[in-house]
């Protein structure tokens, strides 16, 4: 059955459906970077709340910054902007159609439609999940990247930006010379401080073209900070199969694993939806929140990927079942990134883990270890380097983080062990490549990328170990360096 609002009544029994009408909801929130996570998390709790008959007067218009995003609009709009999504447990899967996007809009140079739509009184809630790495902060620094070329273009064009952040503006600038009003700008990315993050960006843009409206901006827009957690992989032949074996024809169907979560700061300028009736979490202790789950899941999956793609280990499920991959990732989580997390409300850093460990070993979940591993520019700035700096600065134990590290840099070379080649996997990937390949024979030369790493090749508790670590990865091979750790016995 093609899915589309018309066929919904006749689609399989025991396919959850939207049961509120769709032709009467009117947009609220308009959602910038339309990938498969948006519509697992987002969209479904606003879906969840429209089921309950509430915020039928937030629904979502989708849209996007880069002409890529014109194969996803094509394919949504064909559907009416209807999603399956489609829950792997491993006891069986279940399925449900989820409504609340209601239009995808133009993606066009210069982003005319979208400045529009967020300039429309009517949109309260512009949020974003535009990747780690599409925020234009200084790794190094964790900084506002001012001197960004995107960044550069809407400042000195802020009529026609390329940027989610530059149309924000442009839109901000409309709504304030109109009188209509702020919006909150809500992230939804797996970024420490995102809402912070997402502020600087807005903000320090707005700056550079317009300093008053940067002013009117931080004045009266909010950026709430929030934690969003549900493991979901890349859409291929296999899930569209998945869907067509439940009767559903649908060119862009969304698995993903029986566990959300949603933590966020109730810090909404312009209103917001009721999504602590969809289980969604309002709290003062975001940071908390996010700070367990950034290190104990997203670092751990850089501890398990890049150690996956040399060994030619397919997926994070199959990474769980290896006999040194998953001893050395829980090894490495345990004594040195545990240690660097604080409890939150009814939940110690421990019990995460357990939690985690089972989320990662879901066979059903078919996540493979190239989407966790792409972009470890962005990942392992982000999510493994505060660790180990903390690590640092406790005195505690920082060698499985220097060999995850030095997996990176060895992956980043662009062959297996078994020899086949690592398709490039980063935006960065030239450099990276050209880098490691140096690294094999001098490794400080993979710490010098200052963006990255700043400091910490001065540093030498790190960067002793990851040079020997480094230099056995070529010698001895992954499979030899990751026993040596787990036997305590690392390369002197």
């Amino acid at each position: 059955m093609k899915l589309s609002t018309a066929t919904l009544a006749d689609l399989p029994e025991g396919i959850e459906r939207p049961s509120y009408d769709r032709s009467a909801l009117t947009p609220g929130i308009v959602h910038i970077g339309l990938g498969n996570f948006h519509r697992a998390h987002q969209s479904w709790y606003l879906h969840r709340l429209m089921q309950q008959g509430l915020a039928h007067d937030w629904a979502i218009v989708g849209a996007g910054v880069r002409p890529a995003d014109n194969a996803m609009r094509e394919r949504l709009l064909a559907q009416d902007c209807l999603t399956t999504l489609i829950e792997l447990d491993p006891t069986g899967i279940s399925a449900e159609i989820v409504g609340s996007m209601i239009d995808f809009l133009p993606v066009e140079e210069g982003n005319g439609p979208l400045i529009a739509q967020m300039a429309d009184p009517a949109i309260r809630i512009v949020s974003l999940t535009v990747t780690e790495g599409g925020y234009f902060v200084n790794p190094a620094t964790g900084a506002f990247d001012p001197g960004h070329p995107d960044i550069a273009h809407d400042a000195a064009q802020p009529e026609a930006p390329r940027t989610a952040f530059g149309a924000i503006v442009a839109a901000l600038r409309l709504r304030r010379d109109a009188g209509s009003g702020p919006f909150t700008v809500q992230s939804c990315d797996n970024l420490r401080c995102n809402g912070a993050i997402t502020r600087d960006a807005v903000v320090g843009l707005a700056r550079m073209s317009d300093p008053a409206l940067a002013e009117w901006i931080e004045a009266q827009c909010t950026f709430p900070n929030s934690m969003v957690d549900c493991i979901v992989p890349a859409t291929g032949p296999a899930e569209i199969a998945a869907a067509a074996a439940l009767g559903i024809d649908d060119a862009a169907p969304v698995t993903h694993e029986n566990f959300r979560q949603w933590v966020m700061e109730d810090a909404f300028c312009a209103g917001r939806p009721d999504w602590d009736k969809a289980a969604a979490t309002f709290t003062d202790r975001v940071h908390d929140y996010e700070a367990m789950k950034i290190r104990i899941l997203n670092a751990g999956h850089q501890v398990l990927a890049n150690a996956g793609e040399l060994l030619g280990v397919e997926t994070i499920a199959d990474c769980m079942a290896h006999p040194q991959i998953a001893p050395f990732w829980r090894k490495v989580e345990a004594e040195e990134i545990v240690p660097q997390v604080a409890p939150v409300p009814g939940m110690s850093p421990e019990q995460y883990l357990r939690l985690i460990e089972t989320r990662f070993s879901n066979p059903a979940i078919r996540d493979t270890t190239r989407r966790v591993a792409f972009d470890g520019s962005s990942r392992h700035a982000g999510f493994v380097l505060p660790i180990l700096r903390d690590a640092l600065t406790a005195d505690s134990p920082v060698d499985g983080l220097a060999l995850v590290e030095a997996l990176w840099a060895r992956m980043c070379a662009g062959r297996r062990e078994d020899g086949s080649d690592i398709a490039p996997n980063d935006p960065n990937w030239d450099v990276l490549h050209a880098t490691a390949l140096q690294a094999r024979d001098r490794p400080a030369a993979w710490l010098e990328q200052a963006a990255t790493y700043g400091t910490l090749a001065q540093e030498p508790r790190f960067a002793a170990p990851f040079d020997r670590w480094l230099r056995m990865l070529w010698s001895d091979g992954t499979d030899s360096a990751l026993k040596a750790y787990m036997q305590g016995h690392p390369p002197q």
